[in-house]
């Protein structure tokens, strides 16, 4: 129960989020300053919950080695979708949720094992936190481009249900898997996360909410410290 439970929610918050930005008044500075908290929460997530376990179970040049592929995979599939496709319709905030998400929820299924619910509240909050205004922003682009609402909030159930499927694959295939393993999921997830920081994300939060993102980067890292501090 705990498990459908937990993945539920973390997964809804992409549709609560689609729903927000198709249907809801979304004001520029309101969706840049939530796009900065979800930055500033993934920024603490990346190194406390993704990189530094890593360097522990799989050792620094593992840890080097997969986090610059998951940056490289996401930076290629967000180059296709801006440079080749010409998509910027929310393409880019979608392939950072789903391209990310995935490892980040083969994780999240992962710790379910443990049933430490401190440690699952920590990492949830943290997807929680980003999923919701990712989601937001990626639908509000895409129906300013043009696409229908039936559309956009197929193509974020879809992404929901794709993160669920993860979650509960982690929990069930990965269950036995060693900890070096889960680690190197974890650096390419990390990789992914930091590339969608870089060149998604913060221009993206900085572009709507202005100088105020500099301040909400920091709140949403805050945040994502006492989730973890919370999480032990």
């Amino acid at each position: 129960m705990m498990i459908f439970l937990v993945i539920t929610i973390v997964s809804a918050a992409l549709i609560i989020g689609a729903l927000w930005g198709t249907y809801g008044k979304l004001p520029n500075w309101l969706q840049g300053n939530l796009l900065a908290i979800a930055g500033g929460a993934l920024m603490l997530a990346v190194v406390l919950q993704m990189l530094q376990p890593a360097v522990t179970h799989s050792g620094l040049l593992a840890t080097i080695g997969f986090t610059l592929l998951g940056a490289g995979v996401f930076t290629s599939i967000d180059y296709l979708i801006d440079e080749k496709i010409q998509s910027s319709g929310g393409g880019g905030l979608l392939a950072a949720v789903t391209l990310d998400g995935v490892p980040e929820n083969l994780a999240l299924g992962v710790s379910l094992i443990s049933g430490n619910v401190m440690q699952v509240a920590a990492l949830a909050g943290s997807i929680l936190l980003s999923n919701l205004p990712e989601a937001a922003g990626g639908a509000k682009q895409m129906k300013e481009s043009g696409s229908s609402n039936k559309k956009i909030l197929l193509i974020w159930t879809g992404a929901a249900v794709l993160l669920s499927v993860a979650a509960i694959a982690g929990n069930i295939l990965l269950r036995d898997v060693s900890k070096s393993t889960i680690s190197l999921i974890d650096c390419f997830a990390a990789g992914a996360v930091i590339a969608s920081l870089a060149t998604e994300i913060f221009p993206d939060a900085f572009k709507k909410g202005n100088h105020w993102a500099g301040i909400s980067t920091a709140i949403g890292l805050i945040l994502a410290l006492g989730l973890d501090q919370l999480g032990g």
